[in-house]
């Protein structure tokens, strides 16, 4: 194992956007605390601030670069309703030009573990980098309780709406979606929530995720994380 997930997924430096369900607040923490780089975190929809992280509401190029000189990672943005934040005024490029890696939340989930995609979504910066979350505890539920816009997944997935979810049905609202230019291929796919009394299951699903991609000729890489015990591991496909 390499000694971190963002040295894994090669999350060193440029724009990264993070997209889908079950964890990408989390995944933007985890990897901005791993970098070894100045880091700006920021959103291309609407997120709630970091707890544990300076914010900074709107500010000047001069302001971003001041507070990176006090502190390695900062959130920016401008107000939205109900305390949340959006795409600062000035946009996510101009934040690429004052930090060497850009972390973008770029998708909405209404907090559930899967999510299929509008033809407006996701909200994917260009020429940005792409991270696919997929939260495992929706599997083995029914769909319409555990996605995010759940007609278009069973359309795209072929199942009923109180169809449990599986990998396999998610596989498909991918690879469906990827055949829609709905977004890039992501350069990784994380099944996130492997942990607790069901993360053996889990990490098996996760590996049935893996293998029903690459049957659909999906190229992304899928990996196990647990981002609450900071643990991961590379699903690999038997040839």
């Amino acid at each position: 194992m390499s000694t971190s997930l963002s040295e894994e997924l090669g999350v060193e430096s440029g724009l990264w956007a993070v997209i889908g369900s079950g964890g990408k607040t989390s995944l933007l923490r985890h990897l901005a605390g791993e970098s070894a780089q100045f880091c700006l975190l920021t959103t291309t929809t609407r997120m709630f601030p970091p707890s544990d992280l300076p914010m900074l509401w709107d500010p000047t190029a001069e302001e971003v670069r001041g507070s990176l000189a006090q502190c390695r990672v900062a959130c920016v943005g401008a107000p939205a309703e109900h305390g949340k934040l959006q795409e600062p005024s000035f946009g996510v490029r101009r934040l690429c030009e004052l930090a060497p890696l850009v972390l973008v939340e770029a998708d909405g989930s209404k907090r559930l573990p899967l999510k299929a995609h509008e033809r407006w979504e996701p909200a994917v910066p260009e020429d940005a980098r792409t991270l696919l979350v997929v939260g495992s505890s929706g599997w083995g539920r029914p769909v319409v309780e555990v996605a995010h816009r759940a007609a278009l997944w069973c359309q795209r997935a072929d199942c009923p709406a109180r169809a449990a979810a599986t990998p396999e049905q998610t596989a498909r609202v991918i690879e469906a979606e990827l055949a829609r230019g709905q977004y890039p291929l992501p350069e990784a796919v994380l099944v996130n929530q492997v942990d607790g009394p069901d993360g053996p299951e889990r990490r098996a699903k996760a590996r049935r995720l893996a293998r029903a991609l690459h049957d659909l000729q999906v190229a992304s890489p899928v990996y196990a994380v647990s981002l609450v015990e900071g643990t991961w591991a590379r699903c690999h496909v038997p040839r």
